[in-house]
């Protein structure tokens, strides 16, 4: 097999002068920020109320199914 050439940025070095200049000028846009804040009033991790809060909606689904097959 023929080996093909490496063509991702790092393996162009600085040959790819004016599109190296492009990139660092463009501002980087995300359609969100992601920031770790921590929550005074959570006396939990994030993560033991996210499971608590699925918890809660799975117990809900449950009763409301039940109503409905008991009805």
């Amino acid at each position: 097999m023929d080996e093909q050439p490496d063509r991702t940025l790092e393996a162009r070095g600085t040959g790819g002068g004016k599109t190296q200049d492009a990139d660092s000028r463009t501002p980087k846009r995300t359609w969100f920020l992601m920031r770790e804040v921590e929550l005074d009033w959570l006396p939990v991790s994030e993560a033991a109320f996210l499971l608590w809060v699925l918890a809660l909606l799975l117990l809900a689904w449950l009763v409301v199914a039940l109503v409905f097959v008991v009805r």
